[in-house]
């Protein structure tokens, strides 16, 4: 049966620009959604693809306040600002909405009505932090303090950025405000509660998480651990509401209450799509009935799998509605090794790559070239970027026609010879496996393919060498063989790029003098006499002072954050001990020579070091240690390796199963208390703790496991 298929990414918030960790998911959703429309109607009749801005919340309000405008005002010009971005950067929704909608009010109002019915909304009193200054109650992110657990100043009221440990406002030290600055206060409210511990909820929950295609592996294992065994009530009860003042849809019945930003969000899913459907004449119902035979896919990153893998499939089941085919969760961005962190600052926006005048097809390009099924982080190393995209881009895939297409022109007036060649059999046949990555989204994989073709099709040009048969007599129809099947060559990898580079693509269409290209061209030759046009050169090589100057336009963003002060009374003292420590340090600092962070050593002594690349096949707690995880390493011997790693401050061990790292292979195995440790993996931090936190070294992609690091 034919597939019909509703693809999502998720909500941007309307209150900053898209930067380009954000830009990870929207390109990967883009290129599996231009594979599928790619596919023939026979196979795939419809795919649509929705999002739209996530509106409501006290930051929405705050920031409108801020600006002296409506939130109204805020939600539109950041709308603007972001169908822009997403427009440069080629992603192709079919409809990018907005969640302050009438569509999203009417399906948000429908799911709380049945949920009530179902008697899985409850109303309790509960104690929360209330600003007095502003007159309003405090979300979690709007209290800061010390952590509960390491210290840390300046922490949010849910988690700590510095050691990681989640905890709620109240167990906060010396919370503040950090909209006034003001001491909070404990004060009651009622609040309305879906039931998610509910007999009915649990088990619900504890099958779909392991049904086949739901989640990645790493995602269900880390749901079964929020989860708990069976007879395990690991779940509490999700509060819903917030109170006035509240930028967001109303509780029905329920004046002075609203719709906490997290329910309606998913729910703008819905109101996407149905504006959509109406717009488009669609059927709504046929998408999201109970027993639909349709495909939902939602693309989301690691950290909000909470919401979409427990909550939003919860509510759905229980409002009456198909719950979601699959999530496809991917991992962080970082650039040059760096966390990015909105609320830090520590991101490039997309705004100025492109204002840079970078084109915006080479990051596609290298996302893609990155990303594959499981939820690794990926990193954008800006002279890897550079490196790829030169060779990769032009040096292999445009050089093939930039090389060939002028003497089909010049010689043989713009008409090709025969393109079905034996020598281009496997790259015809390449189709189907390309296909299988793609739909995979093993997208790395699919273009390290795309790459090793591209490759035999310039090995092919450089033995028949045109420029030195266009110089000699009688030998014009090798001339004209030889070019036309190089174009031939180049459509079949132009196709293969399609969901990559589409205006690429749409150039090379208007070259070549064909209709767009679909997945089944690739099994049908150009015929012998077909006319293309004039070559115009496709793509130019990234010049790096592009990349510098890109790197100095947001080098404020890119600068580490200093820490907060705690309130506005300590600033001038913080701000007058830093001076004066910056001071005494700068002749310290003057003094020092590089080579005094450590002694050099000779390649003969790193090479005695045994780096492999190793797969955590397994990971778990260490009963009785505090800093330990016992990891279960693949490198490619008959049976994985026991590692304890003290890495347990940084990484929940569900998280790592699947990932690759990298391990010193020959280190001297050590009897512990745990157990035998036979290795050990690598892992950075700043020696001098000034960037807290430990973070697992990960291979480019395309690394196996037991590959030696030299």
């Amino acid at each position: 049966m034919s597939r019909k298929i509703l693809v999502t990414s998720a909500l941007p918030y309307a209150n900053g620009a898209i930067h380009l960790g954000h830009l990870v998911e929207y390109i990967q959703t883009d290129i599996w959604v231009r594979f599928q429309k790619m596919q023939p109607k026979d196979a795939v009749a419809e795919c649509w693809y929705v999002c739209a801005d996530d509106t409501h919340g006290t930051p929405i309000m705050l920031r409108a306040e801020k600006d002296g405008i409506t939130p109204e005002a805020l939600i539109a010009r950041v709308h603007a600002e972001h169908s822009r971005d997403f427009a440069g950067f080629h992603v192709a929704f079919d409809n990018f909405y907005s969640t302050h909608s009438p569509e999203t009010q009417a399906c948000a109002n429908t799911i709380y009505g049945r949920l009530q019915q179902a008697g899985l909304i409850e109303k309790r009193t509960i104690e929360q932090y209330y600003d007095p200054v502003k007159q309003m109650f405090l979300p979690d992110r709007f209290i800061k303090g010390e952590c509960p657990k390491c210290g840390a100043k300046d922490q949010y009221g849910d988690n700590c950025e510095s050691c990681g440990a989640a905890y709620t406002p109240n167990e906060l030290k010396n919370p503040y405000s950090a909209v006034s600055g003001a001491t909070p206060e404990m004060r009651h409210s009622d609040h309305y509660f879906f039931k998610l511990s509910s007999d009915s909820c649990q088990s619900f929950l504890r099958r779909w998480t392991r049904e086949p295609g739901r989640l990645q592996s790493e995602a269900s294992n880390k749901m079964q651990e929020w989860l708990g065994v069976e007879g395990e009530n690991k779940l509490t009860d999700w509060d819903i509401s917030r109170d006035a003042p509240y930028f967001g849809f109303e509780i029905p019945d329920a004046p002075g209450k609203y719709f906490y930003v997290w329910l309606d969000a998913p729910i703008g899913y819905m109101g996407s799509f149905k504006n959509l459907c109406d717009r488009n004449g669609l059927d709504f119902d046929e998408y999201f009935k109970p027993d639909s035979t349709t495909e939902l896919y939602h693309f989301i990153g690691k950290d909000i799998l909470y919401f979409h893998a427990l909550f939003w499939p919860a509510e759905l089941q229980h409002a009456g509605y198909r719950t979601p085919s699959g999530l496809f969760v991917h991992g962080f961005l970082t650039v040059d090794g760096a966390k990015m962190s909105k609320s830090r600052g520590t991101f490039i926006t997309a705004e100025s790559y492109l204002d840079t005048g970078l084109n915006p097809e080479w990051l596609r390009y290298y996302y893609a070239a990155k990303l594959n099924s499981t939820m690794e982080d990926i990193d954008l190393n800006l002279d890897d970027f550079i490196a790829r995209v030169n060779s990769d881009l032009v040096g292999k895939y445009v050089n093939i026609a930039s090389r060939c297409a002028g003497f089909i022109g010049k010689r043989f007036d713009g008409r090709l010879a025969a393109t079905d060649a034996d020598w281009l059999k496997p790259l015809r046949d390449a189709a189907g496996t390309i296909a299988e990555a793609y739909e995979a989204r093993e997208f790395g994989r699919a273009l390290r393919e795309v790459m090793a073709l591209a490759d035999a099709a310039n090995v092919f040009v450089n033995d028949k060498k045109p420029w030195e048969l266009a110089k000699q007599e009688g030998r014009d129809a090798e001339l004209h063989a030889a070019c036309s099947q190089a174009i031939e060559a180049f459509r079949l990898l132009t196709l293969y790029l399609k969901p990559v580079l589409p205006k690429v693509a749409e150039a090379v269409e208007a070259f070549l003098a064909i209709p767009p290209l679909t997945w089944s061209d690739a099994a049908t030759p150009l015929p012998a006499g077909h006319a293309i046009q004039a070559y115009s050169h496709l793509m130019t090589r990234i010049d790096p002072k592009q990349v510098a100057a890109l790197v100095e336009a947001n080098k404020a963003s890119l600068a580490p954050a200093a820490p907060a002060p705690q309130k506005a009374a300590a600033k001038d003292k913080s701000a007058e001990k830093a001076e004066k420590v910056e001071k005494a340090a700068k002749p310290a600092e003057a003094a020092k020579a590089p080579a005094e962070a450590g002694e050099f050593i000779s390649i003969d002594d790193f090479m005695k070091v045994d780096l492999r690349i190793a797969r955590i096949v397994d990971a778990g707690h260490v009963e009785g240690a505090e800093k330990l995880i016992r990891l279960s390493l693949d490198i490619g011997e008959e049976k994985p390796r026991q590692v304890f790693a003290g890495i347990k401050s940084a990484y929940d061990p569900a998280t790592l199963v699947g990932r690759l790292t990298v391990m010193v292979a020959n280190l001297a195995p050590r009897k512990m208390k745990f157990g035998l440790s036979e290795g050990m993996v690598m892992a950075a931090s700043d020696p001098e703790g000034k960037t807290a936190g430990l973070y697992l070294l990960s291979p480019d992609s395309g690394a196996t496991p037991g590959m030696r690091v030299k």
